[in-house]
């Protein structure tokens, strides 16, 4: 017995240790200093505003999210509310009848236009809304009128009903072609060929940017005076502070806004030069985590 308690104890011993030596993620500043989890809630509490970028198959970063969603409404209550990039907002009334237990899950996920993704990576968040009572909105553009404005320009918008403008950001579309994160991505469609006819190199960013116009749409309605607004997206839609934040402080130049972004490297211990300045907090995770898909 005294030698399986020393063996148990052993082996526990070795699985804290391999556990700080083999780190699942780290947190750093923008200036590439290593941070928390606590200094990233309680500068997360100070913003009206926190966008929370994720790799969409990193299944520390959706943990992550969870845990500070769970940890601001702990300190905020019903001041805290949260939106994805994940939902349409065509299907808001669908979200807040699920929210709100009206309709059953089966419901839901028939009409919902779900990401594969999503029992594993987002119904945990929609579970914590619908357990306290949450606002969950959704603040996508239609993925309909993206492709559209990926085919015809913004021109193609102003084609739609007023009905359907509803769930778009109010025309015209801001648009600053000069952003680095929209040059870059037409510099890449340019080099891919684009398909004549379908869509070119000058589209594709324009697309890209409606979502990001959109988004910050939603989330200015609907964030509070005094609260939290917790987003989820894509680290692309925030990362060096351009997409949805240069459409809300474009709007609203005075809000605090806070962005996390999540990063896979090789080795977690320092974090890259290019990794540096993208967002107030990264997440470092390695390379090798599982992914979620």
């Amino acid at each position: 017995m005294k030698k399986l308690l020393a063996l148990t104890l052993y082996l526990a011993l070795i699985q804290l240790l391999y556990a700080q030596d083999k780190p699942a993620y780290v947190i750093y500043t923008k200036e590439g200093n290593k941070s928390d989890f606590t200094v990233m809630l309680q500068a997360a509490l100070k913003n009206q505003v926190v966008l929370f970028g994720e790799q969409h198959d990193n299944a520390m970063a959706h943990w992550l999210q969870l845990q500070l969603a769970k940890e601001l409404y702990a300190a905020i209550g019903n001041k805290l509310i949260m939106g994805a990039e994940m939902f349409e907002a065509d299907n808001q009334v669908i979200l807040n009848e699920y929210v709100s237990k009206l309709i059953p899950y089966k419901n839901f996920k028939a009409d919902a236009r779900l990401w594969n993704n999503f029992e594993n990576d987002y119904k945990p968040l929609l579970d914590l809304a619908c357990d306290s009572g949450l606002k969950f909105i959704a603040t996508n553009i239609p993925r309909r009128y993206a492709s559209l404005v990926n085919t015809e320009g913004f021109e193609g918008l102003e084609k739609l009903s007023s009905e359907a403008k509803k769930w778009i950001a109010p025309l015209p579309v801001a648009y600053d072609p000069e952003l680095p994160g929209y040059k870059k991505m037409a510099g890449m469609a340019g080099m891919g060929g684009g398909m004549p006819g379908k869509s070119s190199a000058q589209n594709l960013p324009k697309a890209q940017a409606v979502k990001d116009a959109t988004m910050a749409y939603f989330i200015l309605s609907n964030m509070l005076k005094e609260g939290v607004f917790l987003h989820f997206q894509g680290a692309y839609h925030s990362d060096n502070y351009e997409g949805i934040c240069w459409y809300l402080k474009k709007a609203k130049p005075e809000m605090k806004l806070m962005t996390i972004s999540t990063v896979e490297q090789e080795n977690i211990s320092v974090l890259d030069k290019e990794n540096m300045n993208i967002a107030d907090f990264i997440i470092c995770v390695p390379a090798d985590m599982t992914k979620t898909y």
